[in-house]
């Protein structure tokens, strides 16, 4: 099916709003690169994006290469979102800037640490905590990139990418996917999965990601030893991409990506055939009760939930308004790596009058440092952004003496 007359280019009467900036972006003069590969650049070479391969995908294991991180996730995503938009020919570079960029705000220990920020946010910011939202004030307001002149400013990414980001949430239930006329402010979204994303490509990701975790975290359970009793219900349900007992997620994300692409089209959206759509649904069912709602995960949930939330009350026992820092510093001997760490933080993002230690940052300060929750929401985007193993660190210097 040939989707190019729907394809972000420039005959597309959204081309513009696509391209669009919150503000211009510097130009070499000699740069050969599109404006969404522009945004594949900036997002791989960010350190947010480069901490993702410390991040737990589902199953937290540090010491095993094999299972899966969240960067390895997001490799796959780019992989299968970029088959299925090639093949349709639809703009490949839109797909992969959105592919590597859509789990930017993701918490460490994956959705079990989510689950914990979320329950901080609606306790001290009556508002719940979802990685959608945070992934693209990630990119908006945090994450920071250094120009020609050394000066660190925002990634300031196209629309089209930032709407990818914020619209990506796969965990729903539906076929007919096709994105929506309307140019919003995203700042609109207050729910995962609220609008349709505003490109085909960006429906593209979302359907990708789906495709990519159902068969991977199987893959993985397997090898942990989780799965060993309910493997002849699992064949089973394989029936439809595998006829023998050869599991391979190699098997599950082809059948997938070929049943989409051959029952898909610009009129009817982007569509699995109702067997394909039936399989999808019954091996999700079978992962969230067989994995990700396993006895075996529960232990983790307790471990995460004490980690994270003694790093943020203990932060947030120090706010005193314009004194925070100078409190935050006079406790650096109990634990230095945090007060380290976190008063950098500050001087980011608040204005502290320490110009200074701001000379090369010339990003949006975004909070204010009267403003109680505002200091609660700087902590939960330093928190979001860590890896397993810092907030471990983390902790063990808040504990240890």
């Amino acid at each position: 099916m040939d989707f190019s007359k729907v394809a972000a280019t420039e005959s597309n009467p959204k081309w513009k709003n696509m391209i669009s900036r919150q503000e211009a972006l510097y130009s070499r003069g000699n740069d050969i690169r599109s404006e969404f590969e522009r945004d594949y650049t900036r997002i791989i070479h960010s350190t947010a994006y480069r901490r993702l391969k410390h991040k737990t995908q589902v199953f937290f294991s540090p010491e095993n290469d094999h299972i899966c991180t969240r960067i390895e996730h997001v490799n796959h995503v780019d992989s299968i979102s970029y088959t299925i938009a090639n093949y349709l020919h639809l703009n490949t570079e839109l797909t992969k800037a959105i592919a590597v960029g859509h789990d930017i705000g993701h918490s460490p220990f994956g959705h079990q640490g989510e689950k914990v920020l979320s329950e901080l946010s609606k306790k001290y910011l009556g508002e719940f905590f979802w990685h959608e939202r945070n992934g693209l004030e990630f990119v908006d307001k945090i994450e920071l990139l250094e120009d020609d002149a050394k000066n660190k400013r925002n990634l300031n990414l196209t629309y089209a990418v930032r709407d990818g980001i914020i619209s990506h949430c796969g965990e729903v239930n539906e076929n007919a996917i096709k994105p929506r006329d309307e140019f919003i402010d995203l700042a609109e979204y207050k729910k995962p999965n609220q609008f349709s994303p505003y490109t085909w490509e960006a429906c593209i990701v979302k359907v990708s990601d789906k495709i990519s975790y159902i068969g991977r975290d199987i893959d993985d359970a397997i090898t942990l030893g989780i799965l060993d009793d309910k493997l002849d219900t699992l064949y089973k349900i394989l029936q439809f991409t595998v006829p023998d007992k050869r599991l391979s997620n190699t098997f599950i994300i082809n059948s997938l990506v070929y049943d989409l692409c051959e029952n898909s089209s610009p009129e009817k959206g982007l569509c699995f055939s109702s067997e394909a759509l039936e399989f999808m649904d019954k091996i999700k069912d079978f992962n969230y009760k067989n994995i990700y709602f396993s006895e075996k995960l529960k232990p983790s949930l307790k471990y995460f939930e004490l980690i994270i939330t003694e790093i943020f009350e203990t932060l947030a026992k120090y706010y005193d308004a314009e004194n925070t820092l100078k409190k935050l510093n006079a406790h650096k001997h109990f634990h230095p790596n945090l007060v380290e760490s976190f008063s950098s933080w500050l001087i980011t993002y608040f204005d502290l009058g320490m110009e200074e230690e701001r000379k090369n940052l010339k990003n949006e300060i975004i909070f204010d440092i009267k403003n109680v929750k505002d200091y609660y929401k700087c902590i939960l985007y330093y928190i979001s952004g860590m890896t397993d193993n810092f907030a471990i660190d983390i902790y063990n210097d808040i504990i240890g003496f």
